[in-house]
C-alpha cells in the first residue's frame, strides 16, 4: 500500500483513481480557463478525482523557434486565477530550484519534468516546500533507479511523493512503455502514474519537433491500470490537437475523454475488490 496524500476533498493513492489532465501548455488565459472548466465538469459527472496541469514554460523543446508558453511570472498567474475561480488543484513544472519556491506560492503539486529527474539541486528545492513533488520518471532511467530520487525528496522530511512513468527510450526517437516499471516503482512505496500521452511520443521524430501516436493513448491507459499498479493517470488534453502549439500529435482529444474515464475506472475498480 502506497502513502497516501491528501489533496483537497480526495486522497491520492487511496482507493480510486485519478487523473492528472490539462493541455501541454498555457496557450492563452482564454483557452486554459475554457479547457480547465471542461475538464472539471467531465470528472465531476463521473465522480472522479481531478487535479489540474498545464505548463508555463516547457524548456525542454526540441527547436529554438517552438513556442514555449507565457513564462513564469504570466503563467503563475493564470493558474492562480484557475485555482481561484474554479476551486481545483493545480500542477506545473518546474525548471530551476530558484522557480521553486514561487511555484509553490500556486501549485498543489510540484512536478518534476523527466529530462531533470536526476537534478539534485532543483529536487531538494522542490521538496523544501513542502508541497506534494510529482517525478516523471527519465526516459533513460530504469524504474529501481527511481529510488535514488526518492530518497533525496525524503532527505528533506517531505513524504509526499508521486512517481510518474512516461515511456522508456527504444532505439532512436522512440519511446516503449514497460508496464513492469510500475509495479516496480510502487515498492518504493509512493503513488504512481502512468503519463498515456508522453508514453506515445516520437522524441524529434519529426526532426525539428516531436512526434507521436495518439491511436496508443487509450489502449496504453486501459493497459496500465490492469496492472493494478497504476493510481493515476496523466492525460495532455486539447479541443483541437492537430491545431495545438505544443505536442500536437500525442494529446487527447477533448471529445475522447469521457468514454476513456469510465472505462478506466471501471478496470480500475475491478483489479482493485
Amino acid at each position: 500500500m502506497s502513502n497516501t496524500i491528501q489533496l483537497n476533498d480526495f486522497s491520492i493513492g487511496g482507493t480510486e483513481l485519478f487523473f492528472i489532465a490539462g493541455p501541454c501548455i498555457i496557450e492563452s488565459e482564454e483557452s486554459c480557463l475554457r479547457l480547465a472548466e471542461a475538464l472539471k465538469n467531465i470528472f465531476q459527472e463521473n465522480n472522479v478525482p481531478f487535479i489540474f496541469k498545464a505548463s508555463y514554460d516547457k524548456a525542454n523543446r526540441t527547436s529554438i523557434h517552438s513556442y514555449r508558453g507565457p513564462g513564469v511570472a504570466k503563467g503563475l498567474r493564470i493558474l492562480s486565477e484557475i485555482k481561484k475561480r474554479l476551486k481545483i488543484p493545480i500542477l506545473s513544472d518546474v525548471h530551476s530550484a530558484e522557480e521553486a519556491s514561487m511555484a509553490a506560492g500556486v501549485l498543489d503539486i510540484i512536478q518534476i519534468p523527466a529530462f531533470l529527474c536526476r537534478q539534485t539541486d532543483l529536487i531538494l528545492a522542490a521538496a523544501k516546500t513542502g508541497k506534494p513533488v510529482n517525478v516523471k520518471k527519465g526516459q533513460f532511467l530504469a524504474p529501481w533507479d527511481m529510488k535514488s530520487v526518492v530518497e533525496k525528496i525524503r532527505s528533506t522530511g517531505n513524504e509526499q511523493i508521486l512517481l510518474t512513468e512516461r515511456g522508456a527510450c527504444f532505439g532512436y526517437n522512440n519511446l516503449v512503455s514497460d508496464m513492469r516499471s510500475l509495479i516496480i516503482m510502487k515498492t518504493l512505496n509512493c503513488p504512481v502514474i502512468f503519463d498515456a500521452t508522453h508514453s506515445i511520443q516520437l522524441p524529434g521524430g519529426q526532426g525539428n519537433m516531436s512526434g507521436g501516436d495518439r491511436t496508443m493513448i487509450k489502449p496504453l491507459a486501459r493497459a496500465a491500470v490492469a496492472t493494478g499498479g497504476c493510481d493515476g493517470l496523466f492525460l495532455e488534453v486539447h479541443e483541437n490537437p492537430e491545431h495545438a502549439l505544443s505536442d500536437a500529435a500525442t494529446m487527447l482529444p477533448l471529445s475522447e475523454l469521457p468514454s476513456l474515464v469510465k472505462q478506466t475506472v471501471a478496470i480500475y475498480n475491478a483489479v482493485t475488490e
